[in-house]
Order: structure tokens, then sequence, then C-alpha cells
């Protein structure tokens, strides 16, 4: 009984990511595997997938990233939804807190998109007005045309949690593959 009750207390003290080696995420024959850290949250509705990023040290609230499959929408459209997200910082304007970059993964065409300012939190149907404002926020939000769909990709949180997790999410994106 006691050499049970101490392989027990082995095993509850082993770190909870020991074998954890992160999420695979396929957009249909394309695959890449997520950091162990981020956490797979709940599926379901609109969201294809989700995944809760550790808070930074400073902040109170993880990050938020959706993954969302089959939404329309062009590069254009989605860029002025993401905007309207948010309130630049006072003396700015939307473009001054915006960063918009094409790229090519896995020949694939991908609009990338770094927001910072006050985001407009709550549904999409929602009017602006009585969305949960939250300073201090920065999204990244792509856009990943692959072959068999189109995903929509948004990472929300408290602008040192996304700075936190900006390489890693940029690796993670960069590396899908067949």
């Amino acid at each position: 009984m006691k050499r049970a009750a101490l392989l027990l207390l082995g095993v509850l003290l082993l770190p909870a990511h020991a074998d954890d080696k992160g999420t695979e995420v396929k957009f249909g024959d394309l695959k890449s595997t997520t950091p162990a850290s981020w956490k797979p949250g709940k599926f379901g509705g609109f969201r294809f997938m989700e995944f809760k990023l550790p808070h930074h040290k400073d902040d109170e609230v993880d990050g938020d990233l959706a993954i969302f499959k089959g939404f329309g929408g062009s590069k254009k459209e989605n860029l002025t939804r993401w905007k309207g997200q948010f309130i630049p910082p006072e003396g700015k304007t939307i473009d001054d807190v915006t960063k918009v970059e094409d790229l090519k993964v896995a020949d694939c065409e991908v609009l990338y998109v770094d927001i910072s300012g006050t985001y407009l939190d709550g549904p999409p149907m929602l009017p602006a007005a009585q969305k949960k404002k939250r300073p201090g926020y920065r999204m990244l939000a792509v856009q990943f045309e692959a072959p068999d769909d189109k995903y929509h990709i948004k990472l929300v949180g408290p602008a040192k949690t996304i700075e936190k997790h900006k390489k890693e999410f940029d690796e993670w994106l960069k590396g899908f593959k067949k």
C-alpha cells in the first residue's frame, strides 16, 4: 500500500507537460504542431479550434487563440472588421496601430495583421457600444487560404501576453507543411 501511495505521489509530482508535445493543427493536408504551453480549450460553435496561452507575469488574463474555418470575406473585408474591433490610443489612428503583411506559407496566401489598442470584446453581432472595452490589448489575426478552405486565426489578449507568445506564434504559423 505504501509503495502504491509513493508511486502515485511520484506521478502527481511530475510536471504536467512532461509528455505534452503540443497539439497538431490540420488545415486540410497541411499541419503544424502548437507549442506545448498552448492548452486546448473547448471547440465548437463557430470555433474550429481554441487554445489558451499562458499570461505574462504582469497580466491577469491568458491569451485566447481561436481558429475559425469556412468563413468568407475578402482580405480587405476581414482587415476592416478586425480594425473595427479596436479603438486606437488617444492621438493615434487605427492605421497607426495596425501592421499588415502578406505572407506565403506552404504556397498559401496568408494575410497577417497585428493591432494594438483598446479591444472591444464581445460577440460579433453586439454593437460596439455594448462591448467590454479592454485597454492595452493586442491581436494577431490571420486569414490563411489553405487548399481545402479558408481559415481565420485570432490571438487576442493583453499586449505583454501577446508579445510573450509572438515569436512562437509566428513559428507555428510558418511551420504549416504537408
